[in-house]
């Protein structure tokens, strides 16, 4: 057996799964009076239980991997293959941008700031807004759809319609939406660009030229920012990785050792 690969049945997101089922279960029981205690708890307690009573840390964790990005390269193959003002506003909103895709669909009319180049989302994840700086780019591809392709008649506030069909002129659904996105990875012979990967690309691109962490973690409407410091690139992580070394030696070490820069 390869040794790099989970036995079945006991990867971490299926022995998560599977003790919150258990859990769930005896906290049903527990509500009913059949048992005095949930034998499974949601996480294992913190030194900071006293202070933060809420917090605690998962039973099993999750690896974090890095995300996954589109090159300049398959990024312009994309939007070539798209075959509208629309789509390629949406999939501008998204990779120039950083929008979710609910954000991009929940986009309204007034939500466009077009003389400030930025867009409020008044829809974000947990009903957090914010207000965020986008290309011009996209601001130009809203433009010539709103001019050009939407249809005159239609009643919703949404900014992104259905161009055809019976839905004509109701706000794009999801499946809509994920449906345009395939039928252009399939003209550009992309084998990957999710809507997701397209918001990855964004965030990762933003790191990379420099935007503070903090800012990012604005960008992208993250309560934590823990859930951005993915976006940390290798270099960063490799000079974090020496600093810490050095830092080590300094403390510990005789004074005579520290190690040499590119030794971690």
């Amino acid at each position: 057996m390869d040794p790099g690969l989970e036995p079945a049945g006991v990867a971490g997101a299926t022995v998560r799964r599977r003790l919150s089922i258990v859990s769930g279960f005896f906290a049903f029981l527990q509500a009913r009076g059949d048992v005095a205690a949930n034998p499974v708890p949601r996480g294992l307690p913190t030194r900071r239980e006293r202070s933060r009573p809420r917090q605690a840390v998962p039973l099993v964790r999750a690896a974090r991997r890095l995300p996954r990005i589109l090159s300049p390269a398959e990024v312009d193959a994309l939007t070539a293959a798209l075959r509208t003002h629309r789509d390629r506003a949406m999939v501008a909103a998204m990779v120039l941008g950083g929008l979710r895709r609910c954000e991009v669909l929940g986009l309204r009319l007034e939500d466009l700031r077009a003389a400030e180049r930025r867009v409020f989302i008044a829809e974000g994840k947990a009903g957090r807004q914010r207000l965020i700086p986008v290309s011009g780019r996209f601001f130009a591809a809203v433009g010539a759809y709103l001019d050009a392709e939407r249809p005159p008649g239609a009643r919703s506030d949404r900014v992104f319609v259905a161009l055809k069909g019976p839905r004509r002129g109701q706000p794009l659904s999801a499946r809509g939406m994920d449906e345009v996105l395939a039928a252009a990875r399939r003209r550009a012979g992309l084998g990957h660009a999710s809507c997701h990967e397209l918001r990855h690309t964004c965030l990762t691109r933003l790191r990379e030229a420099g935007m503070a962490l903090e800012a990012v973690q604005a960008q992208a409407g993250h309560r934590s920012i823990e859930s951005t410091r993915v976006y940390l690139n290798s270099r960063e992580l490799h000079q974090a990785g020496e600093e810490l070394q050095v830092a080590w030696w300094e403390q510990f070490g005789n004074g005579d050792a520290r190690p040499a820069a590119g030794m971690v």
